[in-house]
């Protein structure tokens, strides 16, 4: 069995978020990769309107699914849902795909089509001359992190990103739930994605599990994920 974890919006070094959920399935046999994703700046590609988007991110996460045959788990978050939809289609070593408060877009949806009204999330800060989004560093502890310990907390500004708007309206072309067996995690405390935001995203999994937490589960339980992850 192979994890492969797909970060959120507005982060970078998708090891340091998957971290603790990584080292915990090493002690237990089980090999983890996270894909830099372009958009975010990751891989030295400029974002902005005119440099990467989803396309880049899709096929870079594709990409680490093709580059091996054994059975695999897709575990994507946040923003991450919309890139493993289309990256995890048509790939046979692709067993499960989870969904920690995500999205599971139908072909030729958009991020933008699971936001709410009004414009952007008070969390976020659009710069629309760069072609660029963030997550205010002001907030993300307290929407993000707050059942996370301080350590965690302290480190987690060092990994935000600026993200190109163009993933926020790029369709995606496949809808690899559609296929593959799926499993919803709603983080019941997450204030970033209200649960009931969740539940509603949840419906097109195949399975809903509901755990106590805030936006990053795999940060303040880390244990909780990888029972999840190897009981599959």
């Amino acid at each position: 069995m192979r994890v492969v974890f797909v970060h959120g919006a507005c982060v970078k070094d998708g090891s340091w978020w998957w971290h603790r959920a990584a080292a915990l399935l090493q002690d237990r046999g089980v090999v983890s990769v996270a894909p830099p994703l372009p958009s975010c700046g990751e891989t030295g590609v400029p974002g902005g309107t005119d440099g990467a988007g989803l396309a880049e991110d899709v096929a870079a996460v594709r990409q680490v699914l093709q580059d091996g045959d054994e059975p695999t788990v897709v575990v994507a978050h946040s923003y991450g849902g919309i890139v493993a939809a289309e990256a995890a289609a048509g790939i046979a070593s692709v067993r499960h795909l989870v969904l920690v408060s995500s999205y599971l877009p139908e072909i030729g949806q958009s991020l933008s089509d699971f936001g709410g009204d009004g414009g952007p999330a008070p969390f976020l800060d659009v710069d629309p001359a760069a072609g660029v989004f963030r997550v205010r560093p002001e907030l993300l502890v307290g929407t993000f992190l707050q059942d996370c310990d301080p350590e965690v907390q302290a480190e987690a500004g060092e990994h935000l990103a600026d993200q190109s708007v163009r993933v926020t309206g790029e369709p995606v072309g496949a809808a690899a739930w559609q296929q593959v067996p799926s499993t919803y995690v709603v983080c019941t405390d997450d204030r970033g994605t209200p649960a009931d935001r969740q539940r509603d995203f949840a419906r097109r999994a195949g399975r809903v599990v509901e755990l106590e937490a805030g936006h990053h589960v795999f940060l303040s339980q880390p244990d909780a994920v990888v029972d999840l992850l190897l009981a599959l």
